[in-house]
């Protein structure tokens, strides 16, 4: 039987009266780009803590790389690199000592050119020898991605890496973890960035309320949930109440309608003539993940 990178069986998980984890089933495979995708509360950052060895789940098994996180902590911790949401460091050494502190957490010295290689593809060669408390909060969440780095774990987890981190990083960090992806690490995402995860992520799983509510390739997601939709501006910028029932999203006064068919493209035009409105811009789309996401998590 093969071995899956994570796998979790009927994991529950309670604070007090809060049931954060429902039973939750899942199973990574070796070699996935995988999404975990939910609102804040859903659960993420629990299973993403179970996973790491620091909250101890009320029932269930997970394990990384066949090894149980519980029984078989050890190796498992020594497979598995995490990326946290919180920015924590230590302000006292700088970005190489730090780098290297965490080395040694896993037993692993003078890797001097591995650390090297990881600050080079961070853009943060420049700043291996300043002190940690005088960067900036993108370059420190860089030093984040650097430290679930040093010891080449098999299976990353990124929990919001590009959260406040401005354009330039966010496409140098996806391009180098795309490369561990394509060498053979198994990478499991959580971000609010959608875009990210359809671009990125072969298979999605999304969570509510410590449930899996949907859980499937994400090519499948947006097949099973396409739907054609038209992108107007209009002028004044007031929609008919007949067509109120298409809208699916409204951003910076483009409305974002439902359509079955093309045909209906005439009968909203006609509409909005007859209001005496005029349209300023129009452009036709396809569902991506955002709209999915949307409409799974408004199920009841």
């Amino acid at each position: 039987m093969a071995i899956s990178a994570v796998r979790i069986q009927q994991r529950h998980k309670s604070f007090g009266a809060l049931h954060a984890l429902r039973g939750i089933d899942l199973t990574v495979e070796p070699g996935e780009f995988f999404a975990l995708l939910g609102p804040n509360g859903a659960g993420k950052t629990t299973l993403i803590s179970i996973l790491a060895g620091l909250t101890r789940a009320d029932s269930g098994t997970a394990e990384v790389m066949g090894h149980n996180v519980v029984s078989d902590y050890r190796s498992a911790r020594q497979l598995l690199g995490v990326v946290p949401q919180e920015l924590a460091y230590d302000p006292f050494f700088t970005v190489r000592e730090s780098l290297r502190i965490q080395s040694g957490y896993f037993g692993i010295r003078h890797n001097d050119n591995w650390i090297d290689e990881i600050l080079d593809n961070l853009g943060l060669l420049d700043k291996a020898d300043t002190n940690m408390r005088s960067l900036s909060g993108g370059m420190k969440r860089r030093v984040l991605v650097a430290q679930a780095l040093v010891h080449k774990p098999p299976v990353i987890i990124l929990d919001e890496p590009t959260a406040g981190v401005d354009v330039e990083l966010r496409q140098s960090l996806w391009t180098f973890v795309r490369q561990l992806n394509s060498d053979g690490h198994t990478i499991i995402l959580t971000t609010h960035y959608l875009e990210e995860a359809e671009a990125l992520c072969d298979r999605v799983a999304m969570l509510k309320q410590g449930q899996i509510v949907a859980l499937d390739k994400t090519a499948n997601l947006l097949k099973n949930a396409s739907e054609l939709q038209l992108q107007i501006g209009i002028q004044p910028n007031v929609l008919p109440t007949d067509l109120q029932f298409r809208v699916v999203k409204e951003v910076d006064n483009v409305y974002t309608l439902k359509l079955k068919t093309h045909a209906e493209i005439e009968s909203i035009l006609a509409s909005l003539r007859i209001a005496g409105i005029s349209v300023t811009e129009m452009a036709l789309a396809q569902t991506d993940l955002e709209d999915v996401f949307v409409q799974i998590m408004g199920r009841s």
